[in-house]
């Protein structure tokens, strides 16, 4: 089993940064990639970002590029989203997510809420 937990998350007004960070334990060598996804109240989860453990690939949502960047600390095992100019359309719970590259993501952090407000 791999635990992630996320932190970072808060209340912010639009155009201003956050940072969230992930923190991965466990059998995380038996996955590959790291990924942060999203859920707005009433609507279904959507993809943010992702990153391979070596950095080797990134992809992006279009919603969020230019804005978000994902980036991986592997000595302390831990994935982070730097997010800039967020937009009220930002507001969801963020997780965090842990896989293996075109098997989806199995282990999924409990969530931080951001609030980005007008």
């Amino acid at each position: 089993q791999v635990q992630l937990v996320e932190s970072g998350g808060g209340s912010v007004q639009a155009g201003d940064s956050l940072r969230l960070s992930c923190a991965a334990s466990g059998r995380t060598f038996s996955t590959d990639t790291m990924a942060w996804f999203r859920q707005a109240p009433g609507k279904v989860r959507e993809f943010v970002a992702y990153i391979r453990w070596t950095g080797s690939e990134i992809r992006y949502a279009e919603s969020v590029k230019g804005r978000f960047t994902i980036s991986i600390d592997n000595a302390y095992n831990t994935v982070s989203l730097q997010m800039n100019s967020l937009k009220p359309e930002d507001t969801a719970v963020y997780y965090c997510a842990a896989g293996r590259y075109g098997e989806g993501f199995p282990y999924r952090g409990p969530g931080t809420q951001v609030t980005v407000s007008s």
